[in-house]
């Protein structure tokens, strides 16, 4: 009795094998290799977002967070971060705003910090960033929860006009580059200012 139990259970398992897909996951899916990371996983929720082919996602953010808000916070912090490197080092390079204030004369990337928290300079900078960063809460809160159709990291801010009469091939590939060079600018932001700081030196930091 057991073994025609067991027997019957095998062909079950077998037979299920070839019947119709319900939309969930297989077996083979889920144990599908990261490219990035052959010896891990592919995160099954980048799929349909750009970049997704690379399965790159080592800590699985993509697990028990929503995808539109971690694809929008890395867009945003890899926009800033370009930005960031440029005008750091743009300031050690000695291009400054005209006319230069008194109090900002001889200030370096690094010792302009401390200075511009006590002259007040840092806290505005603070008021107005984060008085822009809680109206932007709103269109997030609307992208999660009210399905407004916006993309994760669109503004429809592109005045160049990059992505103007572009196929859909092109457009993905320019959104791929601005992906990847956002998270090389993460990376080389930190490195910037830790070189900065431990050198003191003016651009290149050696």
């Amino acid at each position: 009795m057991k073994l025609s139990a067991a027997v019957s259970t095998c062909l079950l398992g077998a037979a299920s094998a070839f019947a119709p897909s319900t939309g969930v996951r297989s077996a083979t899916a889920l144990s599908e290799k990261s490219q990035a990371l052959p010896f891990l996983e592919a995160p099954p929720n980048l799929e349909g977002y750009v970049g997704a082919e690379a399965g790159f996602d080592p800590l699985r953010f993509s697990d028990f967070a929503p995808m539109d808000f971690l694809r929008e916070a890395e867009l945003k912090h890899g926009r800033m971060a370009m930005l960031a490197w440029t005008g750091f080092v743009a300031v050690d390079l000695g291009f400054h705003i005209y006319p230069m204030p008194e109090a900002y004369e001889g200030l370096t990337s690094v010792t302009a910090h401390d200075a511009l928290v006590q002259y007040g300079a840092m806290g505005q900078l603070f008021l107005w960033i984060g008085l822009i960063e809680s109206l932007n809460t709103i269109s997030l809160i609307q992208m999660l929860y009210e399905d407004s159709g916006r993309e994760p990291g669109d503004f429809g801010l592109d005045p160049i006009g990059f992505l103007a009469g572009k196929s859909e091939e092109e457009i993905y590939r320019m959104k791929l580059r601005e992906l990847k060079n956002g998270r090389l600018a993460m990376l080389a932001f930190s490195g910037v200012v830790t070189q900065a700081v431990l050198t003191q030196g003016p651009f290149p930091y050696v």
